[in-house]
């Protein structure tokens, strides 16, 4: 998408700004200077902003303002939004163990790449990973992008049950489940650090904007780091 952003009425409740049409990390930063624009002014019946790899939700309510004015303010943003000087984030360095019953699907990802699970793990964490959005799960990271070597399809079939702490990969995308939940990504690892908390005063490791770096350990290093967490 060439131009201004393109601003998507939903429902009476919910306006859609989208800043393109691809992902990249561009685009995401304009929608998260949008959302930092909108949560540090004052719009009355404002309920929540949601970003997402390119776009950003407003969900307001209806009782207390409406969909033209809510539309005209997000207008009078907008250029603070795609000029805003890039968002700030942490890079943060999440240890993860490769392989084994932490990869149940690791040596289908190398097959499918024509490399060794080694080559893989080491091709996985060759790289320093963005954080483009949070969903599906609370605090699950959608970090991009792995490799093309490394691409890999989701599972034909999700299993029901993936372990919190799963690190796995779906297209180009990769990921972290922050809980034990059902999920159809190829699982390649596990970390032991938590990515979600009620016991922390900010609940998500991870936030829109920050960088991963992922380490391999081996299985007594993740036991005990995992206790450590405790």
């Amino acid at each position: 998408m060439n131009g201004a952003p393109r601003i998507i009425q939903l429902s009476e409740s919910a306006l859609t700004i989208e800043f393109g049409d691809t992902i990249d990390a561009r685009t995401n930063e304009l929608a998260l200077a949008f959302v930092a624009a909108i949560e540090h002014t004052a719009i009355e019946g404002l309920v929540e902003v949601v970003p997402t790899y390119r776009s950003a939700t407003i969900y307001f309510n209806p009782l207390l303002t409406d969909t033209a004015t809510i539309t005209e303010q997000v207008r009078a943003l907008m250029t603070n939004a795609t000029t805003a000087p890039g968002h700030p984030s942490t890079l943060h360095t999440i240890p993860v163990w490769y392989g084994s019953t932490a990869g149940p699907d690791l040596p289908d990802v190398a097959r499918h790449a024509g490399l060794t699970p080694a080559e893989v793990s080491t091709l996985h964490a060759s790289v320093t990973y963005r954080v483009y959005m949070l969903g599906f799960s609370p605090g699950f990271p959608y970090l991009g992008t792995v490799p093309d070597r490394i691409a890999a399809p989701r599972l034909s079939t999700p299993r029901k049950q993936v372990a919190a702490g799963s690190v796995g990969i779906a297209g180009t995308q990769t990921g972290i489940y922050p809980q034990a939940s059902p999920g159809g990504w190829r699982i390649i690892g596990r970390t032991p650090v938590l990515l979600f908390s009620l016991a922390r005063t900010k609940p998500f490791l991870l936030a829109p904007g920050d960088r991963v770096q992922f380490v391999p350990i081996d299985e007594e290093e993740f036991r005990q780091l995992s206790t450590d967490q405790v």
